[in-house]
């Protein structure tokens, strides 16, 4: 028999130094609103920053700063589909769409992604054509204040995105905020070509901004390798390990069996099976999993839903969920494992 059962509003519970309501809002909502609050701050963040370049790419006509301006507006217009993504798991679950929209987070994750190895074809693109045609660049000064303004402005929303992210399990912000960071890097190499031009080196600035290219590629590599293992419904192993003990140390569970998890956006749904003694009623068993889901809840951080299977301790585990050979309607001799 497996158990979903959601908290009614007056089920409060008292822990130590904080009370937690279950049933009253939803968590994800709660943390799903921080995350449209990240991405909206981030969004004018990053136009303010990417406006005063732009400003200085007017007086200064170089093209080094024009192209980290561009990767400013561009990680500016990246937070639009994690915007929408947050707007969307905001939704309540339907008969079609029965989790809910918060797996459009990964597909927002994605997205970020694929601009962040665009952003690294053209800033390799860019150094490159730089080497064959140098540039010559005026107000050498302006463009190194610019530089660092750049840096700082993206330092900063990185530093947010980040934060925020991995406070509310969400890894496309997580990604989102690398992204900025790799900006803040492109800013510097900006200043680092500023200053070797200044030196009588013009060609250091296109050989720096393929240095940041090869950096920038390799945080795509693990940003996108992160929230693919996640739209692949892959989990930490010891996350399902935790949830393990967590169950286990319930009373009257016998055994734990079959834990699976995975991330639907930054919440976490978990299904288990448990043994109980072969003698205890449907009701008693009936309470223990209530028991169980509702310490689940309590020590595994961005659990949201848990289903919990009840069995006889004589009959636990996979091998007995096996339906065995057999014929009917006609059919051949079939199973269902």
């Amino acid at each position: 028999m497996a158990h979903r059962h959601p908290h009614s509003a007056s089920h409060i519970h008292e822990h130590a130094s904080h009370r937690h309501p279950h049933g009253v809002v939803d968590p994800a909502i709660v943390t799903t609103g921080r995350g449209l609050w990240a991405a909206k701050w981030s969004f004018v963040g990053l136009l303010i920053t990417a406006g005063a370049q732009l400003v200085v790419v007017g007086l200064s006509g170089s093209v080094a700063l024009l192209a980290d301006t561009m990767h400013n507006f561009g990680d500016a217009a990246s937070s639009l589909p994690l915007w929408v993504a947050f707007v969307l798991a905001r939704r309540r679950p339907t008969e079609r769409f029965t989790y809910g929209l918060g797996r459009f987070e990964d597909l927002a994750g994605m997205a970020i992604v694929l601009i962040m190895a665009v952003t690294a074809l053209a800033v390799g693109y860019e150094a490159i054509t730089r080497l064959i045609n140098p540039q010559p660049v005026a107000y050498l000064g302006t463009v190194v204040v610019a530089s660092i303004f750049g840096f700082l402005g993206n330092e900063a929303v990185a530093l947010f995105r980040i934060k925020v992210g991995k406070d509310i399990g969400s890894a496309a912000l997580i990604a989102d905020g690398y992204h900025a960071r790799v900006d803040g890097w492109t800013s510097l190499a900006v200043l680092v070509g500023a200053l070797g031009v200044y030196l009588g080196y013009p060609l250091a600035d296109p050989a720096v901004g393929l240095l940041i290219t090869v950096a920038i590629l390799w945080l795509v590599w693990q940003s996108g390798a992160m929230v693919l293992v996640r739209a692949l419904d892959g989990v930490d192993a010891e996350l399902i390990h935790k949830l393990q003990h967590v169950a286990a140390h319930v009373a009257k569970v016998q055994a734990v069996t079959e834990v699976r998890a995975r991330w639907v956006g930054h919440r976490l749904v978990a299904e288990m099976s448990i043994a109980v003694a072969s003698d205890l009623s449907v009701a008693d068993g009936h309470a223990v999993a209530i028991e169980v889901r509702h310490q689940l809840l309590h020590h595994v951080s961005f659990v949201s839903e848990v289903s919990v299977h009840v069995d006889p301790l004589d009959q636990a585990g996979a091998e007995y969920h096996r339906i065995a050979a057999h014929v009917h309607d006609g059919l051949p001799t079939h199973s269902h494992a």
